[in-house]
């Protein structure tokens, strides 16, 4: 059959590139309802609501803040090692249209447990709507991209297999969803170490939440025991900074004064 042959756009290779660099982590996945109904009412009521992706990038790095193995790599230049990082670095997949076609390119938010949740919530929205080139990250790893494949690979298992330079270009953790299309389970896969996705908020104050993890780096109980940290973490230390914000932006009330 006849057909017409297209050019592979920018953003297409680079998942390419991803799902190449992807193949051989042995990943395993961990799926469980987190219920956030404290979470839920303290956003409602807030002057600005974060987006969902802001808040699960700052409540995951405050989990791995207590959790050295959330910001553990497994390298293997010059040797097959793990890698501690001081901090967390998530990458956020940004969902966008360029040229008229859907793509998806990597949002960098280092330390993201360090600022305030709008200001995670500021960064993720630019990389949504500014343009491509205003973007740090996007540039940084588009222009990895236009190389030529051997360079590309040689640069890629550089990236990865550096402990250093992994932090640098592929983070310590993802986040990613498909909830602002409706309901359904996302199982991504990445370099690694851990990649989480989420739902919809369910009528029953849930949300679903898919960790996805290399087994070289550890196993399902701590797993199991994270996202059981990162639920106390949404309804304590997020819901409380989202009623912070409001009350700090809630106007003082006049006091008359007699005359």
């Amino acid at each position: 059959m006849r057909g017409t042959v297209r050019k592979i756009t920018l953003p297409r290779r680079l998942v390419a590139d991803l799902m190449h660099a992807s193949i051989r982590v042995p990943f395993v996945s961990l799926t469980r309802p987190l219920h956030i109904r404290t979470l839920q009412e303290a956003r409602a009521q807030a002057a600005q609501r974060p987006g969902w992706a802001a808040i699960f990038v700052k409540a995951f790095a405050l989990v791995a803040k207590e959790e050295p193995v959330l910001r553990t790599l497994y390298v293997k230049w010059p040797m097959p090692a793990f890698y501690e990082l001081p901090r967390s670095v998530a990458m956020v997949a940004i969902a966008r249209i360029e040229d008229g076609q859907d793509c998806v390119l990597p949002q960098k938010v280092t330390a993201p447990d360090e600022m305030p949740l709008a200001e995670v919530d500021a960064l993720i929205r630019h990389a949504k709507e500014a343009p491509i080139d205003e973007v740090p990250a996007f540039r940084k790893i588009l222009r990895t991209t236009r190389l030529p494949l051997p360079l590309r690979r040689l640069f890629w298992a550089i990236g990865l297999n550096f402990g250093r330079q992994r932090a640098n270009y592929f983070g310590s953790f993802g986040v990613t969803s498909v909830a602002a299309y409706g309901a359904g389970q996302l199982h991504a896969i990445s370099p690694g170490p851990f990649v989480l996705s989420y739902g919809v908020e369910k009528p029953d104050q849930t949300i679903d939440v898919v960790l996805r993890w290399d087994h070289r780096v550890t196993d399902a109980a701590p797993m199991a025991k994270a996202l059981n940290r990162l639920e106390q973490v949404l309804n304590g230390e997020i819901a409380a900074e989202l009623r912070s914000n409001r009350q700090q932006s809630d106007p003082k009330p006049v006091r008359a004064v007699a005359t």
